[in-house]
């Protein structure tokens, strides 16, 4: 805490915090400090009686709190802002429209490695005698403190051989024997390497050539001076010297150390340290950042230009395989030239590895990546090459429309009606299609957003000339669709067709494939080896203790494990109820599927490519390599696999389950069985020959299924579009979805009820659907209601939430609201 007389003269600073409390927070300014207060600038704070944040400033002024004394910056981190004006008012949109705080959206926004972390430490107090006051113990400690300066408590835990050192330390605090104070660490580092270069008086040709005579008698050290030479031309350039080279590459020359170590003491080497970047720099052999588009690219390029002229978003509307990929490639080629930043999002991070290395050839140091596969320090690398101007092309997930861009000038979002694109949980819970439209506004950039099956809403808005609309109706190089067949599981069943859960026209085709040499994919959205476990004489089926859910079957660490609350226990070997042993795996997930077709085909070489095998930063980049390569003949995957990727070889596509995708209790159910199957089949057959698919239901002749094999999106939206304008869903009404939760399954209720009659009586019981129990009830031990709020167009939404917010403020000063959590999910999915 700084002691610096109060003056009227002395600034103040309102400041975000990463916390989920309204409002910002206004702290008073050392005077020493005051010329160096800026907003935008990095600040660390007291908060509370004990905790420290890292903030960041949003307004300098001179008037101070009226309900608080305002507390002393701690610290100043940055020389110049790192957030710019124009995030600022992002974040306080995004806090507005999705009704959370600006501190929910200032710890989503800022990477981990740009805020400080406190760590708490024991000091001796130097000050201290009274050592006849100490226990043994007590004694012992302190003077371990006294060699050791200090220490963390996992460290006075680990000499104490306590399991918890907090009463001894307490005690020592109220004698004075000790400070406990918290160490700021900065969690950004930047990478550094040793490198070693000649010294000056070795870069003289002359004295170069005598030291060369003299190691002639000295092979070993001859050696490593001829390696570093062969790297660094010195003889013929004295300037790259500086460059210096990496120690590692004499390790890998086998160059000894004792050699090198000579050389340094000699003074013939120096060793230093270099700050550099933990991206590569590109790649040298850059492919030509000029191609051709074909005469269909070549028109919906120049359409979406003329759609710019007058609009300020446009969806381009392809069908999958139709080259939309290039003419992205073609718009951000024309935004760089004109000096503007461009973002391309993209909805997973699985799909960033295959176009990323496309684009980093054409790019090259242009591009950055960012997405939360990054360790800190890297996010926090790109970050700071965004601001400074190195990167001005960045292809990331949703998180990266907090990026500081300072010039913007178009944004590209691939797969837009993905819904990864929306952040479920911790708030904020944005949608980063629709928050790059607002970005996009304040930097006066265009948006182009790209599908082969557009969500709804955003065909709705281009239907009714809101966006410009593109169409790209015809696959690149004239390749067909694929064609689709449908096979009835429950017919193939009865004419005992199937072996297992593949009904044999599939394994057929695989095996066709095979010897083809030509690859496959099998689809079924979802992952482990089994959905559930059930015993054969009572139906007991193995439960989360967590959850409303069955645990899922992962065979390879021979686990029961939960997938929303990550429990897990060990495969029982009796049932939980009657205690027999007659327990069988049901259904299938792709860890199954991927064990029964080794079985079927035991030469096709297999890979599967779900979460449980892509955890590592590298994994689903090296199965793509894989792929790519002709190292696979069977690829086994969930959606990760749908969509955005382009693989020459795939010629056929399975489809394992599509019965579970359609009949979801959703009302997009339809609309997104459509996307998801589309986008699985339209992998098959992009390169020459037409591809071929093979879809497993029992609902052979469900109008969807027809829908699906005529391309006809048209026909879909025209169906479900009316049904939606009858029961009032989205487009025609924005949706606000309301979580009530809490431990007790009555007091849920309980609150939801009180909750639910509240907003009938101020909004009408026409707009309030509920409360009732969300499709799980209960997830990580607690019970949960939902409320659905729909709000027509035509009304003013953000007076609305300002009514809705009183009204759920004063719902939770009621006596039933205590211990319950509230969630606010606005354009809920």
């Amino acid at each position: 805490m700084f002691n610096f007389p109060f003056s009227l003269q002395t600034f103040f600073v309102d400041i975000i915090l990463p916390v989920p409390i309204p409002g910002y927070f206004t702290y008073r300014v050392p005077k020493d400090w005051e010329a160096y207060v800026q907003k935008g600038i990095r600040v660390v704070v007291p908060f509370g009686t004990s905790k420290v944040y890292t903030g960041v400033i949003v307004a300098v002024h001179s008037n101070p709190p009226t309900k608080y004394q305002a507390k002393y910056l701690l610290e100043i981190l940055d020389e110049y802002p790192l957030i710019n004006d124009k995030q600022l008012d992002l974040i306080e949109w995004i806090a507005g429209y999705y009704m959370c705080t600006p501190g929910d959206v200032f710890q989503a926004a800022l990477p981990a490695g740009l805020k400080i972390s406190s760590q708490s430490k024991i000091q001796l107090n130097p000050t201290f005698e009274e050592w006849e006051q100490l226990t043994e113990k007590e004694s012992v400690f302190c003077n371990f403190l006294k060699e050791k300066e200090s220490c963390t408590f996992d460290e006075a835990k680990s000499f104490l051989e306590v399991k918890s050192p907090y009463y001894l330390i307490k005690s020592l605090v109220g004698k004075s024997a000790i400070f406990v104070f918290d160490e700021l660490k900065d969690r950004y580092s930047p990478k550094i390497i040793r490198k070693i270069r000649l010294t000056e008086y070795y870069t003289h040709k002359e004295h170069l050539t005598q030291l060369i005579g003299v190691l002639e008698a000295k092979p070993k050290q001859l050696a490593a001076l001829l390696l570093y030479l062969q790297h660094i031309s010195v003889l013929r350039d004295p300037s790259l010297n500086a460059k210096g080279l990496d120690k590692k590459i004499f390790t890998q020359s086998e160059i000894s150390e004792s050699s090198i170590q000579t050389l340094l003491k000699n003074e013939v080497f120096e060793v230093f340290e270099q700050v550099i970047s933990r991206f590569s720099e590109g790649d040298d052999e850059l492919i030509p950042t000029k191609f051709e588009l074909s005469n269909a690219q070549n028109r919906a390029f120049q359409e979406i230009l003329k759609s710019f002229e007058t609009k300020d978003i446009c969806l381009l509307k392809g069908v999958t395989g139709s080259g939309k990929t290039e003419i992205y490639i073609r718009l951000i080629q024309e935004a760089l030239a004109n000096g503007d930043q461009v973002l391309y999002l993209l909805p997973e991070i699985a799909l960033t590895t295959q176009i990323v290395m496309r684009l980093k050839k054409i790019f090259g140091e242009q591009l950055g990546i960012y997405h939360s596969k990054f360790s800190d320090n890297e996010r926090v690398e790109v970050w700071k090459s965004v601001a400074e101007g190195k990167y001005s092309f960045i292809v990331g997930v949703r998180s990266s429309v907090f990026l500081p861009f300072n010039n913007l000038g178009l944004v590209i979002v691939d797969e837009e009606h993905e819904t990864s694109f929306k952040q479920t949980d911790p708030a904020p819970r944005y949608h980063a299609r629709d928050v790059v439209t607002i970005l996009a506004k304040m930097h006066q950039a265009k948006v182009l957003l790209g599908s082969a099956t557009p969500s709804f809403e955003t065909y709705y808005q281009a239907k009714n000339d809101k966006f410009g609309l593109v169409e790209l109706n015809e696959r690149y190089g004239e390749t067909l669709l694929p064609e689709i067949h449908l096979i009835d599981t429950k017919y193939a069943a009865k004419a005992k067709q199937m072996n297992g859960g593949f009904s044999e026209e599939i394994l057929d085709k695989l095996r066709v494939n095979l010897e083809a040499g030509k690859q496959s994919l099998l689809f079924q959205n979802r992952r482990g080896y089994s959905p559930y476990i059930q015993c054969q004489l009572c139906e007991w089926i193995a439960q989360c203790t967590q959850c409303d859910v069955s645990l899922t079957f992962h065979a390879r660490d021979k686990e029961l494990k939960c997938h929303y609350c990550g429990y897990k226990e060990t495969l029982p070997t009796r049932c939980g109820a009657c205690g027999g042993t007659s327990l069988q795996t049901m259904g299938y997930g792709t860890e199954k599927i991927e064990e029964e077709i080794q079985m079927h085909i035991p030469g096709a070489r297999i890979g599967r490519v779900d979460l449980d095998t892509t955890r590592s930063k590298t994994a689903f980049q090296n199965l793509i390599l894989d792929v790519q390569n002709g190292n696979l003949d069977i690829i086994v995957g969930t959606q990760m696999v749908a969509k955005g990727l382009d693989f020459d070889g795939l010629s056929m596509v399975g489809i394992f389950d599509a019965d579970k995708i359609i009949n979801f209790p959703d009302f997009r159910a339809h609309e997104r069985a459509y996307q998801l199957i589309t986008q699985v089949a339209g992998r098959a057959g992009r390169r020459g020959a037409q591809g071929e698919v093979y879809i497993q239901t029992n609902q052979p002749t469900h109008a969807l299924f027809q829908a699906i094999i005529d391309g006809d999106y048209e026909g879909l939206y025209q169906e479900e579009i009316v049904e939606r304008e009858g029961y009032n869903y989205p487009p025609y009404v924005r949706l606000i979805r309301l979580v009530i939760k809490h431990v007790e399954d009555t007091k849920a209720k309980k609150a939801a009820n009180d909750l639910g009659n509240l907003l009938k009586q101020n909004f009408g019981a026409g707009r309030i659907l509920g409360p009732e129990k969300p499709l799980i009830e209960k997830i990580r031990n607690l019970y949960a209601q939902e409320i659905l709020i729909k709000i027509e167009n035509g009304v003013s939404l953000s007076k609305f939430k300002i009514n809705l917010r009183e009204n759920l403020d004063l719902a939770q000063s009621w006596p039933s609201f205590k211990g319950v959590q509230l969630i606010v999910d606005v354009d809920c999915l």
